[in-house]
């Protein structure tokens, strides 16, 4: 008996593959094997870049409200420390959003906790 392949199936993978690096250069776009290599590196970048991203707003936070204490005599570390010491629970997030956007309560934080 002739053995029996899954043409179509095996076709649809491989093309889906293919549609995936679309934008590549040269053969990374359209050989297989260099193409499935390049898509399967480029998915244990987004991976890892997904919990990368994480730490990376955190910094952009910390900086941010720094930036904003600075005027007001104090620094990043200090203002956290009297924070914690005031029991006033506001996230870094929350923070460099006021200290952007709405600088005046965010001077009244900075007032409350020297």
């Amino acid at each position: 008996m002739p053995r029996s392949v899954n043409n179509v199936a095996s076709r649809a993978r491989r093309k889906k593959l293919l549609k995936a690096t679309r934008g590549n250069f040269g053969s990374r776009a359209n050989v297989w094997t260099v193409a499935k290599n390049t898509w399967e590196k480029g998915m244990q970048y987004a991976y890892r870049d997904r919990k990368r991203k994480k730490g990376l707003y955190r910094a952009l936070w910390i900086q941010r409200i720094n930036a904003a204490v600075r005027p007001e005599g104090l620094n990043y570390s200090t203002f956290i420390n009297l924070l914690k010491v005031k029991n006033i629970d506001i996230n870094r997030k929350v923070l460099a959003d006021l200290a952007m956007n709405h600088p005046e309560a965010f001077k009244a934080i900075v007032d409350k906790v020297k």
